[in-house]
């Protein structure tokens, strides 16, 4: 089956929250990094992180799953959840024969 591809948009709880987590944010940050970390190890994360934006700084990442069911799953997973939001739209992704 062909992998289908989204970028996925994770959407801070406040325009500065990547200036002024608290400790427990931190920490619920850093298992989310553990989190999207290991999807990238399963071969299903082609890049996550903070875009830098000046307006907001949010995170991006480029997924490649079976099917949107296996997206919604991850997103509902990460501890980021718990204090952020989501978005994430279909990709049409050009990449190297080797990822897909």
């Amino acid at each position: 089956m062909e992998k289908q591809f989204y970028a996925v948009y994770l959407n801070p709880s406040r325009p500065d929250f990547a200036t002024t987590m608290t400790d427990h944010e931190r920490a619920i940050m850093m298992e989310h990094v553990a989190y999207w970390t290991e999807k990238m190890q399963q071969g299903k994360v082609y890049a996550f992180g903070p875009v830098m934006d000046p307006k907001e700084i949010y995170g991006l990442g480029v997924i490649a799953v079976e099917n949107e069911q296996e997206l919604k799953d991850f997103i509902v997973n990460d501890p980021a959840g718990e204090i952020n939001t989501y978005e994430y739209f279909p990709m049409k992704a050009v990449v190297p024969k080797d990822f897909t």
